[in-house]
């Protein structure tokens, strides 16, 4: 025998609704708001390695100083972007798990 769903019940149901998507919009602002502070830092690490970069190349003697300054700083970069590259990727991961948390609570109430 099925019961039919009281005005209680629909009350419920929309409020839990309510109560999931603003946990999910919590997650999208603070993981967004995380991800904002990583690319700022990044930013303003590589301006202040490129400032560092010319000072160096404008002491730099000889023609073999400024191709030793040069690489150095290339390859300090690239591992820098890769590092940073990771840890961005990282946090939309974890963006994407924390949004989908109360969807899949939800439909874990509706099986």
């Amino acid at each position: 025998m099925t019961t039919t769903p009281s005005f209680d019940d629909f009350q419920k149901f929309g409020r839990e609704g309510v109560d999931q998507a603003l946990k999910s919009f919590g997650a999208v602002s603070k993981g967004f708001q995380a991800i904002a502070v990583e690319v700022a830092d990044y930013s303003k690490k590589s301006f202040e390695d490129s400032s560092a970069l010319v000072e160096k190349l404008l002491g730099a003697k000889t023609i073999d100083k400024a191709i030793e300054v040069q690489s150095a700083y290339v390859k300090s970069s690239y591992e820098t972007y890769l590092a940073r590259m990771t840890k961005i990727g990282e946090l939309y991961a974890d963006l994407a798990k924390e949004t989908y948390k109360p969807v899949e609570t939800a439909l874990s109430k509706v099986k």
